[in-house]
């Protein structure tokens, strides 16, 4: 990012808009309920994906307004939408539901054109006199608007794939923990991410970059679903 910054600099770049994530504010333990861009960063952090996304943002922010480079960061929630490992996870286990813990937590999730427009939300925003005075060196949070439970958005992307009524499997976190540790496992923050409650406002995002979710996120689902059961049936019949 660092790097980034610097090649801005060196072409004259006017605006950069670095994309960096929800998980700079969770802390792996406490959960997050419609949390706005005043929550602090964690004194410590769950892993080193989200301390290093904390890093790379500090640094953007702090580059507003030197060498007449505008910055302003985007923090998308959970991600998905063509191309990702959302579908294909949820396909291979069919008709079987796994939920790790109790199954209540809520999660904000994002269709990934919607992502995009944030950030296109954002540049315009920077490319106005009185937009960049506002939102120069600023974070937003960039989600559906959508919250929902977390499981049953598994639970519909699984249906969308033709696995009608998929029987629920419970795994107690205490369970799943200990084999955790052991490589190409879960590790133990990915069990926290998928147990805790994380849910983002948007409100700044809206009022000050004019941002909204241009595509749904049943929308979103069906378009990635169609994409991925394209591309495997693509896959099978060349394998064929």
């Amino acid at each position: 990012t660092k790097s980034v910054i610097d090649a801005c600099k060196i072409c004259k770049v006017k605006r950069l808009i670095h994309t960096s994530s929800s998980a700079v504010v969770f802390d792996g333990m406490h959960e997050l309920f419609d949390v706005n861009e005043s929550f602090p960063y964690p004194d410590k952090f769950p892993d080193a994906y989200a301390q290093t996304k904390a890093e790379a943002e500090k640094l953007v922010m702090r580059a507003n307004g030197i060498d007449d480079l505008l910055t302003c960061c985007i923090r998308p929630g959970s991600i998905f939408g063509p191309g990702d490992v959302l579908i294909p996870n949820a396909d291979q286990y069919g008709q079987a539901h796994f939920i790790i813990g109790e199954g209540r937590n809520c999660d904000d999730f994002v269709y990934v054109e919607n992502v995009v427009h944030g950030h296109i939300r954002a540049e315009r925003t920077l490319s106005t006199m009185q937009g960049a005075k506002i939102s120069g060196g600023k974070a937003y949070f960039i989600t559906n608007m959508e919250p929902m439970n977390m499981w049953d958005f598994v639970y519909l992307v699984q249906e969308e794939l033709g696995h009608k009524r998929p029987f629920k499997i419970r795994l107690p976190s205490l369970v799943v923990k200990p084999i955790s540790y052991l490589p190409q496992m879960l590790t133990p923050a990915r069990i926290k991410y998928l147990t805790l409650n994380r849910t983002f406002s948007c409100n700044k995002a809206a009022e000050e970059l004019g941002y909204k979710p241009i595509v749904t996120l049943m929308d979103g689902l069906k378009i990635a679903v169609k994409s991925y059961t394209q591309l495997r049936n693509k896959d099978l019949s060349q394998r064929e």
